[in-house]
């Protein structure tokens, strides 16, 4: 169990700690172009720095054993950020939201498996 869930958590690590950076380096023009209109750009980039944040905080605390009970909540805080790209994704293409929540899933498996006592 201890491998699946590393092999998970690097993996969301990495899909997070990208999409966050990706955000920042999104030229302007782009970012307008794929952001839903009621959603303001200020916004956008709390969600962007909430990535890389949590995408680190999937593996470091754990695998420096420093603080490593922030990694289940790291996990779980991500966990809601997708909920809320779940509800996004749903109003402009409906198909598409089982991508964030599969993603979302994957954190609670990661928040679950790494809980304090398991």
């Amino acid at each position: 169990m201890n491998i699946v869930l590393w092999i998970v958590q690097v993996i969301l690590a990495l899909l997070f700690f990208f999409a966050g950076v990706s955000k920042f380096i999104m030229p302007a023009e782009e970012m307008v172009k794929n952001t839903p209109p009621f959603l303001p750009i200020p916004f956008i980039y709390f969600i962007a720095v909430c990535e890389i944040l949590g995408g680190l905080g999937l593996v470091l605390p754990w695998a420096l054993k420093i603080k490593p009970g922030l990694t289940p909540l790291a996990a779980f805080l991500l966990m809601i950020i997708m909920i809320g790209a779940v509800v996004i994704t749903v109003l402009g293409s409906p198909a598409m939201a089982v991508v964030p929540a599969v993603v979302g899933a994957l954190c609670l498996f990661v928040a679950w498996g790494r809980r304090s006592g398991a």
